[in-house]
């Protein structure tokens, strides 16, 4: 659990973080871009679905030249925001709201968690960006969302905007992949330098717990070593960074609509893929259900209902999720865009099953609670 623990109200607000992150395939229908052809810059004109994209796309010439503005200011804001987090872990009684000399004088020493964090998120999105240039998709640099004081994170992530069909299994395998695993060259040393570095102690009442995945279970075992039942790692701001890193590409590779995973998935399983994304979609509820079960039957047993707020909202998260990605189907189609007829290659096949797995590896079926 991180050493300093959040106050519950913030603890809620896990969630707020990942739903931007790497999700490679945003579209900006609203107008269109420098360099398209007349048939689709008429087409982006009009506002059309994502899902339906122009079959001109992409295109063989110069792909349009980089708008790099406004990503850069939000990306400054964003290096700001989440140095702020990192100064009040740093610092764990400073007050924010009241002792902005204080706060000015913590920020450099959130570089703990704002430094490896960052990392992370820009190896994750540049190795999207990256990807589908190299495929020649038009895409945009990526669009950092600060979030400063309200996130356990100081941000949301980013997103990159990026126009037309991905026509080839191949395309939208190297697309999708390229941002999780690439984050994950960064995440996973820095969590493993993190657990080195962080103590073992008792928790404190109405501290938060981590999620725990597989492969977060099994590091901790081999950085660390077995710890006693009543004790936990109190994790410092390095190996929260990390741990961080593997919460975001857990979500990103749920493999459901135009999330990394989705694209993974499709390109692996092709239109088949439609309907297993519906199937791990509602299982979203399940485990909604026993998160449900397993904070409230406590509550229910001992009937300490001052309790059972934050058994609820320990329970909340995939109930959530499984409404945003309903809310993003609604908007942006039910079914992955399709690509052009023609297999995954027989490597790309491997890296698409290690992926998936890594999903597994990754997943944490109770993200964040306070205990």
């Amino acid at each position: 659990m991180p050493e300093h623990d959040l106050a519950p109200e913030r603890a809620a607000d896990v969630g707020e973080f990942a739903p931007a992150v790497g999700t490679a395939a945003a579209h900006d229908a609203v107008s269109a871009l420098d360099g398209d052809s007349p048939g689709e810059a008429e087409f982006w004109k009009k506002g059309a679905s994502p899902s339906s994209p122009p079959d001109s796309a992409p295109r063989d010439g110069p792909l349009p030249p980089l708008k790099w503005r406004r990503p850069l200011v939000l990306f400054l804001l964003t290096v700001l925001s989440v140095f702020v987090t990192g100064a009040m872990y740093a610092t764990p009684h400073l007050d924010p709201f009241h002792d902005l000399p204080g706060l000015l004088r913590a920020l450099p020493s959130g570089w703990t968690f704002a430094v490896p964090l960052m990392s992370i998120l820009l190896f994750h999105e540049f190795g999207h960006f990256f990807a589908a240039r190299y495929h020649r998709v038009p895409a945009s640099l990526p669009f950092f969302i600060p979030v400063p004081l309200v996130s356990p994170f100081g941000t949301m992530g980013a997103v990159i905007g990026m126009r037309g069909r991905i026509r080839s299994r191949d395309a939208l395998l190297d697309i999708g992949a390229s941002g999780p695993l690439a984050g994950l060259v960064i995440a996973l040393p820095v969590l493993i330098y993190g657990l080195a570095t962080s103590r073992i102690d008792v928790p404190s009442d109405h501290s938060v717990q981590e999620g725990q995945s597989l492969l977060y279970l099994l590091l901790k075992r081999i950085v660390i070593g077995p710890i006693p039942v009543d004790r936990d790692v109190m994790l410092n701001p390095i190996a929260f960074a990390g741990w961080s890193g593997l919460f975001v590409t857990a979500l990103n590779l749920l493999p459901v609509g135009q999330l990394d995973g989705g694209h993974v998935a499709y390109a692996l399983l092709g239109p088949r893929q439609n309907r297993v994304a519906r199937v791990i979609h509602w299982s979203l509820l399940a485990v909604f259900a026993y998160n449900l079960v397993r904070f409230m039957e406590p509550v229910i047993r001992t009937r300490r209902w001052d309790e059972a707020g934050q058994a609820f909202s320990n329970s909340m998260f995939w109930l959530m999720w499984f409404g945003l990605l309903h809310l993003l189907s609604r908007i942006g189609g039910r079914d992955h865009p399709p690509t052009d007829a023609g297999p995954l290659s027989g490597s790309r096949k491997i890296v698409a099953v290690v992926t998936l797995v890594l999903f597994v590896l990754l997943f944490m079926p109770t993200p964040w609670a306070v205990l």
